[in-house]
């Protein structure tokens, strides 16, 4: 299986989104075709709604891919004296 880390910036990503960001699919389009023809694992269980908000500490799989969502390091602002 496939593994790739995917580090979320912000709260989330839609589903469709997130497979096609991480390369899974070519366009938003076909990550939708995707998850409505049922071929898409959210922490292991079917997921169907395209939109699906995926946080971190979440993993989705598909065709033998596996993504781990973790959070992207904060970047600290610098401090003006």
């Amino acid at each position: 299986m496939e593994e790739t880390e995917f580090a979320l910036e912000g709260d989330f990503v839609e589903l469709h989104q997130l497979l096609k960001l991480c390369g899974l699919v070519d366009s938003g389009g076909a990550g939708k075709a995707l998850v409505s023809s049922g071929a898409v694992r959210v922490d292991g269980d079917v997921e169907l709604r395209r939109t699906c908000k995926i946080r971190a500490g979440q993993q989705v799989d598909s065709g033998g891919a596996r993504i781990t969502v973790i959070a992207a390091p904060s970047v600290a602002s610098p401090r003006h004296p």
